[in-house]
């Protein structure tokens, strides 16, 4: 098996340098922009094979890029269109059923790429010389530029670790030009039988992650300061936004990136901590999880509603899933999706599942059946645990691992629900977490 993880390094430019590297990222945005007009007037299309006839030769003489660059363009212009034709689809789907009423405007102009960035191919524009040095190719010709950055990538590099496209990156607010490589790191072939530890996790607003272990050892990783933070961020945004000057409108761009690094920043930091050496991880299948949890919004919805849909609607539970894989998969374990459906309104003491189970959807849980109470958050971490079991039993007799359930099929997903029912955590378990609660963020 392979991970790809990004190595970030620092190039150590001198003044010359910078100036060739900047007019290099400059042309390429330029190209860039040039190539999204271009697309936008030919019906917005996101064909790149189309686009790259129409733009190459003008990319090479207008803006002077390199062969590979001027092929690289069409493609990421390519790549930007069909991600806005899939927004513009999900957001005619939710008017279609009555979701909102607001039509999705990211079509309505030429998409505008800003960042000073620029892709390159391995070998081909950029290569590693001895000595922590890389070659780069600019508008005029190579240059050779030593670089800094964390000691584990370093040696990866060095140790002929496979190595894909990189792109320059600017940071505008240190003034320092970055390199962004793609490597492939092979990671210990998992079998079932060596998985000495089962867990499963549940995200959530209050409580960002909930993950429990079928040893019951458990952990609360509290979402409380994040949220304080992202509602601090909101007010912010809020004041720039009625005042519409354009510092204003520049403040709001830097907000908008310390925002999501701060997102991104937690996520690691939980990851970090849910991902240990030899485990079976559960995580749950979000795919269509707002459809499945919709609540009041707009006038409808209270303050305090709001307030909860927005803070829902900021933080990105994929990119946390997708944190937890990938560290997992170097730490020589792995991740899985299992069902969402009724994870914190099935008790898992009884197999009971009703939603009187959640009084007033709240945080406590209280089994209608046998009157088993407990954390609704925590019951849905075991529950997952369970579910994650069963994955690890069928990986043992199939010898195969399916990454996620295909539930098309109303009746194949009838089956495993029926399956999931039937699963039980010990009775003579605590109802309290074995672990303490932790604060992130």
């Amino acid at each position: 098996m392979s991970q790809t993880i990004t190595a970030k390094l620092k190039l150590n430019l001198n003044t010359e340098q910078k100036a060739l590297v900047s007019q290099t990222a400059l042309a390429y945005r330029d190209a860039l922009n040039y190539t999204s007009q271009i697309a936008f007037d030919a019906g917005k299309t996101s064909n790149g094979d189309k686009l790259q006839k129409a733009v190459y030769g003008e990319l090479r003489v207008r803006f002077g890029l390199g062969a590979q660059m001027a092929c690289n363009v069409p493609r990421q212009v390519s790549t930007t269109y069909k991600t806005l034709w899939t927004k513009v689809k999900q957001s005619n789907d939710a008017i279609a059923k009555g979701y909102t009423k607001r039509r999705y405007k990211g079509l309505d102009k030429a998409p505008k790429y800003i960042s000073r960035t620029c892709t390159l191919n391995y070998q081909r524009d950029y290569s590693f010389k001895t000595e922590r040095r890389v070659s780069i190719i600019t508008l005029q010709g190579r240059i050779v530029v030593s670089y800094d950055g964390y000691n584990k990538h370093l040696d990866l590099i060095s140790n002929g670790t496979k190595i894909g496209a990189a792109k320059i990156v600017y940071q505008r607010s240190s003034k320092t030009y970055y390199l962004m490589v793609s490597l492939e790191v092979k990671t210990p072939e998992i079998e079932p039988l060596k998985i000495t530890r089962v867990s499963g996790v549940d995200v959530g607003m209050r409580y960002l992650a909930v993950e429990t272990d079928l040893n019951n050892k458990s952990k609360f990783y509290s979402g409380k300061a994040a949220r304080h933070k992202a509602n601090r961020y909101h007010k912010a945004r809020q004041t720039l936004q009625r005042k519409g000057t354009r510092s204003a409108k520049r403040r709001l761009i830097a907000l908008s990136g310390r925002e999501r690094r701060f997102i991104a920043d937690v996520n690691h930091k939980i990851s970090k901590e849910i991902a240990k050496p030899n485990s079976l991880i559960g995580l749950e299948d979000l795919t269509g999880i707002r459809d499945r949890t919709s609540s009041k919004s707009g006038n409808k919805a209270s303050k305090k509603q709001r307030r909860t849909n927005r803070n829902k609607a900021k933080w990105s539970f994929a990119e946390l899933h997708g944190y937890i894989d990938y560290k997992a998969n170097l730490n020589g374990s792995l991740a899985t999706k299992v069902l969402a459906h009724y994870t914190s309104k099935s008790c898992p003491k009884c197999g009971h599942t009703s939603d009187a189970n959640r009084p007033n959807k709240g945080l406590l849980f209280r089994c209608e059946c046998c009157g088993h109470e407990l954390h609704a958050d925590l019951v849905g971490s075991r529950n997952i645990a369970l579910r994650t079991l069963l994955v690890r039993q069928d990986w043992i007799s199939t010898g195969s691992l399916s990454a996620s359930h295909n539930v098309s099929r109303v009746e194949t997903k009838a089956e495993i629900l029926q399956r999931f029912s039937e699963l039980r955590w010990t009775s003579d378990t605590s109802p309290h977490c074995s672990g303490t609660p932790l604060s992130v963020g």
